[in-house]
């Protein structure tokens, strides 16, 4: 159970998969298989002695290594919760360690949220315990999911079907992990950064050496070599999948060649000592030539990914046409680790097309395109309207032809989104399409949006993202940069002031302007000629960030003082929207009610989506 009264995490909501003989008709039958191997789940012994993994208690893996004294752990997992049960769990099973440090792989939600259920920030503060994290790790933990968290969120209905049953017609896993932990999501600053490509250091008796891979699957990754034992440690970058280098809920286009280099370089640097390789996720490969084969597998396919998918880009297939044509060759296809699960031939080809040439295919017709709610009146008034497009509609889905269904219905849907006779065909079409999927997130793509297009978005369906640890961690650069993307530009029009921005506690001076209906900023300077200057602490804007207090509470307790002509304040206070998840992915599925904004604290920090999972 969660702190907040919820369930954190249920392995038993997927026991059905386990039921014997059952192949289910309504599950890719890979997609199956890789959902009954990420059903084992418990404490497992990695190296005799040395290295333990508690898997099944969140998407991640969390891994314990036995030094002389204490535990040294990778990866604390998503929630505290889920990782306190696991620190409890090897406690109990191998007698009561202390934690002498975490090392965080990487910046994703997964794999530090669950922190503050295996040290205390106290001990983290002194130095008694070492948090060891790569360069830009702070940076990425939370910018990556600020700028655009709100929609990021609400596409993670869709990608990791948040509002799914677990049945073979809903939920099956998250290809990595079953699913992702319900709790409390915290971070605690490291400190100890990884700042070289490669860095050896000693801790509690254990030989380490880092490889810093930024780039690959977050902008701020480690792998790690233990010489001692000859375990290499793969951080998110070599799991039981192929990943994403586009991921559906939305982020920056990844580097698949790097992403092939940096796996090469640990494959000659480490892979040739190597006697068992482990991961934060799926499950460990021991003896050096199965390591090899999996290292060059995984690097091959990422590197085929990126040369030949820009190989047919160079002879004219488009961003629109590559995820029809684009193809593993055999020897990797027929290879288990060389299977999208996680991500999905279709959606990262056509992500190395737009990484190296963007979204637009040339052809002048689409670099303009109408509005899809514009142009499918047109479409389906040239069809003959809506009975003769669901007949023919209908048709195509009896024949098996989901795809050509789903281009004409979904056309009638945007035309007609209150049409709910098309809304319930293109449902069941993208029900079939979703079955046949091995990869989950596209499978619960379809599957959500189906969902939704029978029953209407949920009103109040809001996953937790992060808490108010990732905020306090935002730089105050990112939340200033962030007031500009919520500028409600229609109060703007003739509008220009300077304000200088100033936190004494942590020594920042910004420069805030407001000019051409645009909200900028610029960190170490500060104008004479400002209208206003603002000083309050940054610990105390913490508290107007996490929603605890307002800002004019602030300036009424005289935490925060106004030094100048005040209107600039009063004027961006009341220029600032608030986002909600109230707008439709899909035509005709928005409540009748609006959820409204409750918020009474214009300055607070909306909390960042949630990047668990890559």
């Amino acid at each position: 159970m969660a702190e907040a009264g919820n369930v954190a995490w249920d392995m038993g909501s997927y026991e059905w998969l386990l039921e014997e003989g059952q192949n289910f008709d309504s599950i890719h039958p890979s997609l199956q298989r890789q959902a009954i191997l990420n059903m084992a789940y418990g404490l497992y012994e990695v190296v005799p002695g040395k290295i333990y993994q508690v898997r099944g208690y969140d998407l991640a893996n969390i891994s314990f290594i036995k030094g002389k004294t204490g535990w040294i752990v990778f990866d604390p997992l998503t929630a505290k919760e889920t990782a306190a049960a696991a620190l409890k769990f090897i406690n109990e099973q191998l007698g009561e360690r202390p934690v002498v440090a975490v090392v965080y792989s990487h910046s994703h939600g997964d794999h530090f949220g669950g922190v503050r259920g295996v040290v205390d920030e106290a001990d983290v503060k002194s130095g008694k315990v070492k948090i060891i994290a790569p360069e830009g790790f702070m940076h990425h933990a939370v910018a990556e999911n600020v700028m655009a968290g709100n929609v990021m969120t609400r596409r993670m209905f869709f990608q990791y079907g948040v509002l799914l049953p677990r049945s073979p017609y809903g939920h099956v896993d998250q290809s990595i992990g079953k699913n992702t932990a319900a709790g409390n999501l915290g971070l605690i600053e490291p400190n100890v950064i990884i700042k070289q490509d490669f860095e050896d250091m000693t801790i509690d008796g254990i030989k380490m050496v880092f490889q810093n891979t930024p780039g690959t699957e977050a902008p701020a990754e480690m792998n790690t070599w233990f010489p001692d034992m000859k375990a290499f440690w793969a951080a998110e970058n070599i799991t039981g999948t192929i990943h994403n280098i586009y991921t559906l809920r939305g982020a920056l286009v990844r580097d698949a060649l790097e992403w092939s280099k940096q796996i090469n370089i640990a494959l000659y640097r480490f892979g040739q000592d190597a006697e068992v390789m482990f991961a934060s996720h799926s499950w460990p490969r021991w003896g050096n030539d199965r390591i090899q084969e999996i290292m060059r597998t995984q690097r091959d396919t990422y590197a085929h990914l990126n040369n030949q998918v820009l190989h047919l880009a160079n002879q004219g297939v488009t961003i629109n046409q590559i995820h029809n044509v684009y193809a593993l060759p055999d020897s990797l296809r027929n290879q288990w680790a060389a299977h999208s699960y996680h991500g999905s031939e279709e959606h990262n080809s056509r992500a190395v097309v737009n990484r190296y040439l963007g979204y637009w295919d040339a052809n002048p017709a689409t670099l303009v395109p109408l509005s899809p709610e514009d142009s499918a009146p047109l479409y389906v008034e040239m069809m003959g309207g809506a009975k003769k497009i669901i007949k023919k509609g209908r048709a195509l889905y009896e024949e098996g032809k989901y795809l050509h269904a789903s281009e004409i219905l979904n056309k009638l849907v945007y035309a007609e989104p209150k049409n709910q006779t098309a809304k319930d065909l293109l449902a069941d079409t993208f029900e079939q399409i979703g079955y046949q999927k091995e990869s989950p997130s596209v499978r619960n793509s379809f599957l959500a949006a189906a969902y939704e297009l029978r029953h209407g978005m949920p009103s109040g369906a809001s996953p937790k993202a992060s808490g108010p640890d990732v905020i306090r961690g935002m730089s105050t650069g990112l939340w200033l940069d962030f007031l500009g993307v919520r500028l409600d530009t229609s109060k703007t029009d003739g509008k220009h002031f300077i304000i200088n921005f100033v936190t004494p506690d942590n020594g920042e001076k910004y420069l805030v302007e407001l000019s051409n209906s645009a909200l900028t900023n610029i960190s170490g300077v500060q104008s004479s000629k400002a209208d206003l200057t603002i000083t309050m602490n940054r610990s105390e804007l913490n508290d107007v960030m996490m929603g605890k207090i307002t800002f004019d509470e602030k300036i009424k307790a005289g935490k925060a003082t106004l030094k100048g002509n005040r209107k600039p304040y009063d004027e961006l206070k009341n220029m600032l929207s608030t986002f909600t998840m109230a707008f439709e992915l899909l035509p005709g599925t928005l409540p009748d009610k609006k959820a409204t904004p409750t918020s009474g604290n214009t300055f607070q920090q909306a909390s960042p989506a949630d990047t668990s999972g890559g």
